[in-house]
């Protein structure tokens, strides 16, 4: 049996002795429909809340349950000093609006904003998705109704009227209806190779081949690369090396193919990565320093080929260490922003990784001469957190795949969305074998 739940009170942040109140979830199926709606509204002549100015509104939207209670859905912005308000286009899931039940009602409330947060209540109406849907019309002219006032005074009308100005839908697309229209995931793996790793013959560096397990390294390439090249349908990957010297010549280079091919980098699948790599370490000589510019930029020109959506390109660089061109790399992922294409960095080891978690624009959208990053396409991860927990490794690197590739659908649809890519149609399903031959005309 599964364990009693603790009562909230017990729970050590609490405070002994005093009620901690009560939290309610309400659950409710999704529906499965996918369509966004885009909707500008105004309203004229609403009622003057404020003692020396007008009013400062704002509306707030509550989907109705099954159960017949509302939730609050969104909440326009506050337009300042006005009974006559203008509020900005937004867009919302019609699925937050209505769950796709197109005669679900649809409250809207009206507020004037207070410093304080004791917003005053102007009036309310309700429509529903179906009303919205027919656009700007006579049908979308709403009095909005204080029904206070309304038992209170015999000759009240309204509190002002909200106008829908435009309504839009278009369907919200996901990350495989593209894949399934065909698009192609380009995965390229790029591997420290600087001396900070340690001397792979030796057990205590990040590269050692130990007969009996994966290295770090390894085990990152794995975790990651198993996943994504289901989505390659060639599994041809690209593979370079940065940070090493190289022979025959003993010249530094951060931008090397590990199978010896210049003109031809890929390997086979995940496994011919690896025997690539596996050949590189006992080929080359670990140097340094630690520059990302230069395979970003490699990525980059491939991607800069292919605006079309039919391709999209994911970069995988396994690093030991703090990075030695941080402003070339800055300027590189801010150019890659704009082109089909994702970064995911595994720091590997115990280094300190300021430097990517400044690069992953989580928090503050990374930028270059003053320049700010279109969209945020790195995602950061250190491997430690996945290996050192104990428990089962095999749970730990699918843990580690599932953070690493968190961001890659939202980063793949945030591109075709600003360049208006749509997917194409997923081709028609094969016919069975043993399908009769439709006859030919």
């Amino acid at each position: 049996p599964l364990p009693r739940p603790r009562d909230p009170c017990s729970v050590p942040s609490g405070i002994p002795g005093k009620k901690c109140g009560t939290i309610i979830l309400i659950a409710e199926e999704l529906g499965n429909c996918r369509d966004v709606a885009t909707l500008q509204f105004c309203a004229n002549k609403l009622d003057k809340k404020d003692f020396f100015g007008k009013s400062d509104p704002f509306m707030v939207f509550y989907r109705s349950n099954e159960d017949g209670t509302f939730t609050i859905c969104h909440k326009t912005e506050v337009v300042r000093n006005t009974l006559n308000p203008v509020w900005q286009a937004f867009a919302i899931p019609v699925r937050a609006l209505c769950n796709g039940d197109y005669d679900r009602a649809i409250k809207v409330e009206v507020y004037d904003w207070d410093r304080d947060g004791s917003h005053d209540f102007i009036g309310e109406f309700t429509t529903s998705y179906r009303e919205l849907a027919r656009g700007q019309s006579q049908f979308n002219v709403y009095e909005v109704v204080n029904p206070r006032k309304k038992m209170k005074k015999k000759k009240y009308l309204n509190s002002g009227t909200v106008t829908l100005l435009s309504f839009a839908v278009e369907s919200d697309h996901t990350f495989l209806d593209y894949i399934r229209g065909g698009t192609q995931i380009n995965f390229t793996v790029a591997i420290d190779f600087t001396a900070s790793n340690g001397n792979p013959s030796q057990s205590t560096s990040l590269h050692y081949l130990s007969p009996y397990q994966l290295n770090a390294y390894a085990m990152a390439l794995k975790a990651v690369g198993e996943i994504i090249q289901d989505y390659d349908s060639d599994k041809m990957f690209p593979a370079l090396g940065f940070g090493a010297k190289i022979p025959p010549d003993g010249r530094v280079s951060h931008e090397f193919p590990l199978n010896g091919d210049a003109a031809n980098p890929a390997c086979s699948g995940i496994e011919g990565v690896l025997e690539a790599y596996h050949r590189s370490l006992r080929s080359v000589q670990l140097y340094g320093p630690t520059n990302f510019a230069p395979v970003v930029n490699h990525v980059a020109r491939s991607a800069a080929a292919v605006l079309d959506g039919s391709q999209y390109f994911v970069l995988l660089i396994i690093t030991d260490g703090v990075i030695s061109d941080m402003a070339q790399t800055k300027e590189a992922i801010v150019n890659a922003a704009k082109l089909p294409m994702s970064i995911i960095i595994v720091g590997v080891g115990q280094a300190e990784f300021d430097a990517m978690v400044e690069l992953d624009g989580d928090d503050i959208r990374i930028s270059s001469r003053g320049k700010v990053a279109e969209r945020d396409i790195v995602q950061f991860v250190p491997f430690r957190d996945y290996v050192d927990g104990g428990g089962s490794p095999v749970l730990s690197m699918a843990r580690l795949a599932k953070d690493v590739l968190a961001e890659i659908p939202d980063q793949f649809i945030s591109y075709m969305k600003a360049r208006g890519i749509k997917p194409q149609p997923a081709p028609p399903s094969p016919d069975p074998p043993g399908s009769p031959v439709p006859p030919q005309p």
